[in-house]
């Protein structure tokens, strides 16, 4: 059977450290894996990216394989095709499949129907490539994720779901802040709070994302109002511990979310986190299609 990945949990506590060591050698070595060799990965981009899209057919290239860029008006499921027969069309021609979408049941459905390995490049619930790049670079920065502690402050969206739930996983404590009506679920094992400052003491990194997503359009004034006082800015990255370094999965709006002193400024990792989504990708295709024994 295709191995997936819809959230991230389908990995094990084990795999997920090793797939940062591999993401480690991988970035000090680009071309030293041909993993891919001979393999075709289809990404299907139901939405915009430009992270994503740049980190994944970079890395598929450099992992030897041929990246099939779709577009949603690319494919008949834009007129009506069910996602069932896309699924078995799919599998007759590429080796993995990653999808851009709103809803998480389209991928689901995918993994489902298809026999092909599905991977999420982002859905309503779940960003778990990011999560992945983000640990990485937690890694990179501090040597071991075990036992760090990361505050996320914000809209409690799906990037904050992926970092409690792979976080968490990885040995990291996760803490969120958010106001009512944008808090994350009970459940994901995060420490839930509508304190930034609760959130953000002793936390070695301080996580931000976008107020307005795409969708979010008609809520926008009602959104930032709400999430002003979630802003990362130096006064914030004070209350956490000494050597805290600001995170972002971008796209950024300096001066909403994150300021543009802390966003230019030698406080974050954040151009090395947006790196890092293509060697932490690169990883999981490797683990994803790695031939079975």
């Amino acid at each position: 059977m295709p191995r997936h990945l819809l959230t991230g949990l389908e990995l094990s506590a084990d795999e997920l450290h090793a797939l940062l060591d591999r993401a480690v050698a991988l970035k000090a070595a680009p071309y030293s894996s041909d993993a891919l060799r001979e393999k075709v990965v289809a990404l299907i981009f139901q939405k915009p990216s430009t992270r994503t899209r740049l980190s994944f057919e970079a890395g598929i290239v450099e992992l030897g394989g041929h990246p099939m860029l779709l577009r949603a008006e690319d494919l008949q499921l834009s007129r009506g095709e069910s996602v069932k027969d896309t699924a078995r069309i799919l599998s007759r021609h590429v080796q993995a499949v990653g999808v851009r979408t709103g809803p998480d049941a389209m991928l689901e459905e995918l993994a489902a129907e298809g026999d092909i390995t599905v991977f999420n490049m982002l859905t309503a619930g779940h960003h778990p490539c990011q999560a992945l790049a983000d640990l990485l670079t937690l890694k990179e920065t501090f040597g071991d994720v075990r036992g760090l502690k990361l505050a996320y402050v914000g809209d409690g969206n799906n990037v904050a779901r992926s970092l409690a739930l792979l976080g968490g996983l990885a040995g990291v404590e996760v803490a969120v802040a958010a106001p009512d009506g944008y808090q994350l679920e009970e459940g994901t094992g995060a420490l839930l709070t509508s304190d930034p400052a609760e959130a953000v003491a002793g936390a070695h990194a301080i996580y931000a994302d976008v107020w307005v997503s795409m969708g979010d359009e008609e809520t926008a004034d009602a959104r930032r109002a709400a999430l002003t006082p979630y802003r990362i800015d130096d006064e914030l990255l004070d209350l956490a511990a000494p050597d805290a370094v600001a995170l972002h999965c971008l796209p950024a709006h300096p001066g909403e979310e994150i300021t543009a002193e802390v966003l230019y400024g030698d406080r974050q990792r954040i151009w090395d986190q947006a790196e890092n989504r293509r060697h932490a990708q690169k990883a999981l295709l490797e683990l994803l299609l790695a031939p079975v024994a």
